[in-house]
């Protein structure tokens, strides 16, 4: 296996300094590196690598009062305000539960960390940013102006790791599933699926079939999934928001899945990005990425779990949006209601 050509940290630091407006990501990406090489340049300069083990960092976090926490794909960007609290340690997965931090992470993909203090126009600007063996971002936590700074300075002096190199070894990033569907056994597909008392039996059913998630859309058919317009996410954000209903919003990578619950307000189309403004929550999604979009339905012990489920040309799953049920309103009859009425794509393409 042939050792890794690493650009010198200097010319990355470089490349910054020319360039010092450009979001990090697509810095890295004109550079032909992970965004993780670029944050690990600046080690010693204003990023400290620290731990990435999720029991490490999380049990720290409550301490620092209210943050932004993000999440994203390469097609859409989710960042909650709110408090971590109630961390769920996991081998497997691990969840924080609270009304508005709603996570679940999957720590075999939470490779690298680092603590960051950027200097900006607006001041300091500090982060956690957590990057998967790729160097591509699993989490970032953003510090805010209430934040505590003196819990902050005791996790990055707790947390931090001997090795402060400037170099990331990283590996190839693993290329997106495309969808994977079994004619033969589309029978028992929905067979099975009519069967399932909890949403989370799908991925096992699929998985047992040799499908996935977008293979098993494809060839199961009404009244299971309907396949809609690709512009019918925006139109779906719009009605959600126009009724008044809460809804549950799944955003995430392999590491991490970050999770809105409760209502959109403040829309707004910026070029191909469509956003949700919300004061404590932000979405940011590149609707001219969305390449096929899904109605589903899946059983449950407390009735069908609708949802709208994006994805992009390659097969990855974008987002997914379901009713949300709280303990004063269920939302989920409206929100069936409003799925049922979206324009399906074979409608469209006929007329």
């Amino acid at each position: 296996m042939m050792e890794q050509v690493l650009m010198a940290p200097e010319l990355i630091r470089a490349a910054r300094a020319e360039q010092p407006g450009k979001r990090d990501r697509d810095l890295a990406d004109s550079l032909g590196i992970a965004e993780g090489q670029l944050v690990a340049a600046f080690t010693g300069h204003d990023v400290t690598r620290i731990s990435a083990e999720l029991d490490d960092i999380f049990p720290r976090l409550n301490g620092l009062g209210e943050v932004m926490a993000l999440t994203r794909n390469p097609s859409c960007v989710i960042e909650k305000i709110g408090q971590y609290d109630n961390y769920h340690s996991g081998t497997h997965a691990a969840m924080v539960l609270t009304e508005e931090i709603d996570l679940r992470m999957f720590p075999s993909h939470w490779v690298h960390a680092f603590a960051v203090e950027r200097e900006t126009k607006d001041g300091v600007r500090r982060s956690l940013q957590v990057f998967d063996a790729a160097g591509d971002a699993v989490h970032k936590i953003f510090i805010r102006e209430t934040s505590d700074l003196t819990a902050w300075e005791a996790l990055v002096g707790d947390l931090a790791l001997k090795d402060q190199s400037q170099t990331l070894q990283v590996a190839p990033r693993t290329p997106t599933e495309a969808a994977k569907s079994n004619t033969d056994k589309a029978d028992i597909l929905r067979a099975e699926w009519a069967k399932m008392t909890d949403t989370h039996q799908f991925l096992r059913l699929t998985s047992k079939l040799k499908m996935n998630r977008l293979g098993a859309y494809r060839i199961a058919g009404e009244p299971l999934v309907r396949q809609l317009q690709p512009d019918t996410v925006v139109q779906m954000f719009e009605q959600v928001r126009d009724q008044g209903l809460e809804v549950m919003v799944f955003v995430g990578n392999r590491g991490c899945i970050e999770i809105h619950g409760g209502p959109v307000q403040e829309l707004k189309q910026m070029g191909p990005w469509f956003n949700v403004l919300d004061p404590r929550f932000n979405l940011h999604l590149r609707s001219d990425h969305i390449a096929e979009v899904w109605a589903v339905s899946k059983p449950t012990q407390r009735g069908p779990a609708v949802s709208v489920e994006a994805f992009d040309a390659e097969g990855g799953l974008i987002l997914q949006v379901f009713g949300r049920r709280t303990g004063e309103t269920d939302h989920r009859p409206a929100w069936d209601a409003l799925v049922a009425g979206l324009h399906s794509k074979l409608e469209t393409e006929v007329a």
